[in-house]
């Protein structure tokens, strides 16, 4: 590959079959790659490997943000066209922030006839006004609440490399972490689909730490970075939290000489905006931390993390993290070993 740009730097060519349409039968069956940044090694595992991979004493930050089912299909009433559309937050006033996808444009005031996952006619809603960032703002027909509309006739919003969007129904389990408990996401934080309820009873059983804390997962997630130049990059908010205990927990750990594991780059984001001043503390609040070279890690010792898309901000933060030719290179050995990439794909730790 020929460099021409800053961001070039970040590409690399992915047989189509490496990305994982299904996930594996069990959570921690999934493929671990150990990369070890002091001795430059990389070695070849299976996630049920972590409590052997850790150090007693470690503590995990788990990110336990819920993927809301926030996929929503219809037509428009007028012209019976097909619609879709992506539900990214409620407003204070109880309108409806939506991104749309229609043939034609849509225009303030019209409906749209849901669809259940049947595809029969359920509730309407009414389309109120667009945003100059391209959001709608919408009203559902009744009073029923988002989430309850979203659980009753929402789709998983899966990636589109994967089945092209469209879901089967073991993802509205499969595409959530065992620990997920806060609504908000509209993407799931993969590293964590990789735990089960008996992996972690046994890293408890262990002495290591889990500490819970919240990124809420934006739709800008995924998209690939235009500009050419890193520092040009427009980063995408998102919120999140730490509260006071998990902060303990962490800190603690860390005092006690264990270290910090971030279970995903979701969780780098929160524990790194949290320590922006140089010492963890509970935080809340909006985030559009773009962590890139160069950049000096102050909450994080050690990441678990997916294998993410060229050209991304995750795959920055990564290659920021693990050095920049040694990620190049577990990424090379990943391919010619056939890891499964993405969402549903396998993990790398790099400690």
């Amino acid at each position: 590959m020929q460099v021409t740009s800053e961001l070039d730097k970040y590409d690399y060519d992915l047989p189509k079959h490496l990305i994982a349409q299904e996930p594996v039968a069990n959570r921690t069956d999934a493929r671990l790659m150990l990369v070890d940044r002091i001795r430059r090694q990389i070695s070849h595992h299976h996630v049920r490997d972590l409590v052997e991979l850790l150090r007693v004493g470690d503590c995990l930050a788990l990110n336990d943000t819920r993927v809301a089912p926030a996929r929503l299909v219809g037509y428009r009433t007028s012209t019976k066209g097909r619609w879709e559309g992506l539900f990214l937050a409620t407003e204070p006033s109880g309108a409806w922030q939506i991104l749309c996808k229609a043939r034609g444009k849509l225009v303030a005031g019209e409906t749209i006839q849901l669809l259940d996952r049947l595809a029969r006619d359920d509730v309407q809603l009414r389309m109120v006004a667009k945003s100059e960032n391209g959001v709608w703002l919408a009203r559902a027909a009744d009073d029923e609440s988002a989430w309850e509309l979203l659980e009753r006739i929402g789709r998983v919003p899966l990636p589109k490399y994967i089945r092209h969007g469209e879901m089967v129904d073991s993802d509205r389990q499969r595409y959530q972490t065992v620990f997920a408990k806060h609504n908000g996401s509209v993407a799931a934080p993969t590293a964590g689909l990789h735990f089960s309820p008996e992996l972690l009873d046994r890293l408890q059983a262990a002495k290591f730490g889990l500490a819970k804390i919240t990124l809420h997962v934006g739709q800008d997630t995924f998209r690939p970075i235009k500009a050419q130049q890193l520092a040009k990059h427009a980063m995408h908010s998102e919120w999140g939290q730490i509260d006071a205990a998990s902060v303990e927990r962490l800190t603690t750990a860390r005092k006690n000489g264990g270290r910090i594991v971030a279970v995903g780059t979701t969780s780098v984001r929160v524990l790194e905006t949290a320590a922006a001043n140089g010492v963890l503390r509970p935080w809340e609040g909006q985030t559009q931390l773009f962590i890139r070279p160069p950049y000096r890690f102050r909450a994080v010792d050690c990441l678990l993390t997916n294998f993410h898309l060229p050209r991304t901000t995750l795959l920055v933060l990564v290659r920021s993290f693990g050095g920049d030719e040694l990620i190049r290179q577990a990424y090379e050995e990943a391919i010619r070993n056939e890891y499964r990439f993405y969402s549903y794909g396998d993990a790398m730790l790099i400690v």
